[in-house]
């Protein structure tokens, strides 16, 4: 690797079966950005951020293994990209520890995402929801990363990394790089069931899996819930079914929605649906197989994990130990 390109940090949760959302939102741009040659990038299992959700501790080893899975399947390549696990680097919970002290209560508390899951789930309000975006900057600030690609959706907590590192720099001097957003402009993918709600794992009905067979994907598709009238346009507003099965054939097939829109002018739903259920089998097919390919060679993984954790350790020790230092936790 090039220690002298400007270091790239992202992760995915291990919650589970990743879906279309994260194939496009994520593993897809991660693969454009490895490949753009510009940037030393660590790609990580998020799977410390995953337990302030109810979980299964037998399934997790399992869900974890699948986001590594997913990362290789996508075109992730270990030589090229640190591919690791956070918790197998313990730096991320000792860096959390420190950056708390600085983290103001205040901002944690307004942040969108805490407050939307906690009106969601007012019986699962625990501490480290509340504090996911601390763990969040550390995951960024330990690496002296200095592009983080994000939706929207998480400005917020970005901004609260450079916060921190702003603070922690004008009391103890320059530690941390100030990591700037690179924004990815990837669609808000809905549920087929309910185009009105986000595209989740919790709702396997309107969810897109990246394991789904070609039986199941078009099942899916064809019960898609679409709208009145007969005519293929985006129209949020009032054709948001429709729309957002636009959008899903757009992001999978790199047509614009308007040359999409103009395929079917004088077609209906069904054959619509059908076309785009083809698309999604043949985008996701490569990927299945590949990742159907790594399942069966486990040592391969498990060298490729460990080697990933070890390069990401290293880097996350020679940074804990510059940090310590400037506050006065070295004594020898």
């Amino acid at each position: 690797m090039n220690n002298k390109k400007p270091i790239l940090i992202s992760g995915v949760q291990s919650t589970g079966g990743l879906h279309a959302g994260n194939y496009l939102g994520a593993l897809q741009n991660f693969v454009a950005l490895q490949n753009s040659g510009k940037y030393q990038c660590f790609f990580f299992v998020a799977d410390y951020h995953s337990l302030n959700e109810d979980f299964n501790p037998k399934e997790k080893p399992k869900q974890i293994l699948e986001v590594v899975l997913s990362f290789l399947a996508a075109g992730i390549n270990p030589k090229e990209s640190v591919v690791f696990v956070q918790s197998a680097v313990p730096m991320h919970a000792e860096l959390t520890v420190i950056l708390n002290n600085f983290a103001p209560f205040g901002e944690l508390k307004r942040m969108a995402q805490f407050k939307d899951k906690s009106e969601a789930a007012p019986q699962n309000v625990n501490v480290g929801l509340f504090d996911y975006p601390v763990l969040m900057a550390a995951d960024v600030l330990l690496y002296d990363a200095t592009v983080v690609p994000v939706g929207e959706d998480q400005l917020q907590h970005l901004e609260l990394a450079r916060t921190l590192a702003r603070k922690f720099n004008a009391r103890f001097g320059k530690t941390f790089i100030e990591p700037k957003p690179l924004l990815t402009l990837t669609p808000r993918l809905m549920g087929l069931d309910d185009p009105n709600k986000k595209m989740s794992k919790s709702h396997p009905a309107g969810c897109l899996f990246l394991d789904d067979s070609p039986k199941v994907i078009k099942e899916k598709i064809m019960r898609a819930t679409t709208d009145s009238g007969k005519k293929i346009k985006y129209d949020e507003k009032n054709k948001p079914g429709i729309s957002n099965l636009l959008l899903i054939y757009s992001a999978l097939s790199n047509k614009p929605v308007k040359t999409i829109e103009k395929m079917y002018k004088n077609k209906g739903y069904a054959e619509f649906k059908k076309d785009l259920a083809e698309v999604v089998i043949r985008v996701l097919m490569p990927f299945q197989k590949r990742k159907k390919l790594l399942k069966t060679n486990k040592q391969k993984l498990k060298t490729i994990i460990a080697a990933g954790n070890k390069k990401a350790e290293i880097v996350a020790n020679k940074k804990i130990i510059e940090i310590k230092k400037k506050i006065g936790l070295t004594i020898i």
